[in-house]
């Protein structure tokens, strides 16, 4: 393993001293899809699997429940666990040493009348994504959740949040981004096949691209790209094990630090300032978990009864979802007897609308389900 990571400090060496321009071009995507072989062996073992697949780096054995789950992440001693006790009332050990927490604390709330599972995972350190301080099981677990929750220390440098962005990246996970439209097609024979449905102004090209599939040992293949992509990016999909998962930055024991540090740390996105210890700013953390994992209410209706307004289905979608969905959500045998829906709320042109499966719903709608008769 230490002559892996010797090569791998070679070639970011080599990436450092490298000046980026379309000459060199061509090189430095050699060296990244070498890069990212060597990597991905650190991580699973010489021919391994890649990143995120059941034997790399197994995570912690919690159940999942509830309707979404949320991740704690950061560094020991920035008060996850006060966080966790605080959002949930479930008793996580808490003091003012260093890795209190020593394994995977699962806790549940409830907001909007959703059930949202939250996990406290044990403090990283630099180098978890290699095996230090049990962070590759850190990092596993969390490769699991809706949503991470990255807890800093707001009286602590900004580079604690590099740090754990590094450790996240490179055990391929991708934070606040979705996968990008590149479609390959393997091919039995015929060579590789290259288009670009959109001008690429980051560094792709027909030629880096032969250059990195050949890295791959991809000889034939049809590459379509239908955005404008980095070769980092392009190495991802080859690879196929990304997890793009939306990442929340949580800057805790805000009481500790001046209004003017507090204005500047507000200029940064994806950012909630709280104290969990005071109890400060927990309403707009929690309204921001619900905007990022997109989450939509729909309340069941039966047939001749009231709403069911305590218990909701939760969905997930970033579109509005239709009533198909709904259905697979409650039970995947459900569309098989289906005939149609009533529909009341905001999606309903007038009140009640009978509907299809592909009638698009919004949030708080209610729904009434009709089953084909006999």
């Amino acid at each position: 393993m230490s002559n892996v990571q010797k090569q791998i400090e070679e070639i970011e060496a080599e990436m450092a001293r490298t000046q980026k321009n379309k000459a060199t071009n061509y090189h430095l995507g050699t060296l990244k899809a070498k890069l990212a072989k060597l990597r991905s062996e650190l991580l699973n073992g010489p021919g391994g699997k890649s990143a995120g697949s059941k034997d790399a780096g197994r995570g912690f054995d919690v159940t999942k429940s509830g309707d979404t789950r949320i991740g704690l992440v950061g560094f020991p001693s920035v008060g996850k666990s006060t966080l966790l006790t605080t959002l949930t009332g479930t008793r996580s050990e808490a003091a003012a040493y260093e890795f209190t927490t020593l394994t995977c604390i699962p806790g549940t709330m409830k907001y909007k009348g959703a059930r949202i599972q939250v996990l406290d995972l044990p403090g990283i350190i630099e180098g978890a994504a290699e095996g230090k301080g049990r962070g590759r099981q850190v990092i596993s677990t969390a490769r699991t959740c809706n949503l991470i929750l990255i807890v800093l220390d707001a009286g602590k440098p900004l580079t604690h949040k590099k740090i754990i962005e590094a450790e996240l990246f490179s055990f391929g996970i991708r934070i606040n981004q979705v996968p990008p439209n590149i479609k390959i097609v393997k091919k039995e024979a015929g060579g590789i096949g290259y288009q670009e449905m959109t001008p690429q102004t980051k560094g792709m090209n027909a030629e880096v691209c032969r250059m990195v599939l050949k890295e791959f040992k991809i000889s034939c293949a049809e590459v379509i790209l239908r955005e404008d992509v980095t070769v980092d990016q392009f190495i991802d999909v080859i690879e196929g094990n990304r997890a793009y998962i939306p990442v929340l930055y949580v800057f805790n024991k805000i009481d500790s630090i001046t209004i003017e540090e507090l204005d500047i740390l507000d200029q940064m996105p994806n950012y909630v300032p709280i104290s969990s210890r005071d109890e400060w700013n927990l309403d707009e953390l929690m309204e921001e978990i619900w905007n990022k994992c997109n989450m939509l209410r729909i309340y069941t209706k039966p047939k001749g009864q009231i709403p069911d307004y305590d218990e909701p289905v939760i969905l997930h979608s970033a579109k509005n979802p239709t009533v198909e969905e709904f259905c697979n959500r409650i039970h995947k045998s459900l569309m098989n007897s289906f005939s149609h829906a009533w529909v009341w709320g905001r999606s309903a042109k007038h009140q009640p609308q009978r509907v299809g499966k592909d009638h698009e719903l919004m949030d708080e709608d209610v729904v009434q389900i009709v089953k084909k008769a006999g």
